[in-house]
């Protein structure tokens, strides 16, 4: 398994020898860095935790100044961690790029989607709200009853309005289209979700 960080950076498309449309999500993949080898005998599991983007050294606490310190910088932006079975093939200050990808191959892509802030039914879980006949009166987008005729209460679970979006979404057995070595972008085949800028974890099987 092999795992790197990179940055949404919108949507395009990319045209196949046929001539067909791709439609694309381009990611901007910076080379990423070891900051942190954790074993079993250490941390009670094998993990590997990286890092990449730049930021503001006067947003980074001194905490973060010292735990960065030994892979060479202190300015990371995006901390991720990822378990492997075998910590002992990378060591901190290690370099993780592109070349751990291939064009075509099939990969695992997770991000925050979008927040939406508090919504309504009707647009959260895609109701239908009320009837736009006479007699129905400030009711088009009700989410309608709630509760039940014998227990007297509102079930666990029941679908009503709230808070809607940053959710974390797994997207599983994406085509890798195109790497871009040159930029440091790769396109990836379909949408992902989240806004540009997100920061994005991509896994290989």
């Amino acid at each position: 398994m092999t795992f790197i960080l990179g940055v949404k950076d919108g949507m395009t498309q990319l045209f196949d020898e046929e001539g067909m449309a791709i439609p694309v999500t381009a990611i901007a993949v910076e080379p990423n860095t070891v900051t942190q080898v954790k074993t079993v005998e250490t941390d009670g599991y094998n993990a590997i935790q990286i890092a990449q983007g730049n930021r503001n050294q006067k947003q980074i606490k001194k905490p973060q100044v010292g735990h960065f310190k030994a892979s060479g910088r202190s300015d990371f932006k995006n901390v991720k961690e990822f378990r492997v079975e075998d910590p002992s093939e990378f060591s901190v200050g290690d370099t993780i790029d592109l070349t751990v990808l291939e064009e075509g191959q099939k990969i695992t892509v997770s991000s925050v989607s979008k927040g939406k802030g508090f919504q309504g039914g009707v647009k959260r879980h895609n109701f239908s709200g009320g009837r736009r006949s006479h007699g129905n009166k400030h009711s088009e987008r009700e989410g309608g009853s709630i509760g039940a005729g014998g227990p007297q209460r509102v079930f666990k679970g029941v679908k009503m309005p709230g808070r809607m979006g940053s959710d974390r979404i797994t997207i599983k057995n994406l085509t890798l289209v195109k790497i871009d070595s040159e930029n440091n972008r790769i396109f990836v085949q379909g949408a992902l979700a989240g806004k540009r800028g997100d920061v994005v974890e991509i896994v290989t099987n």
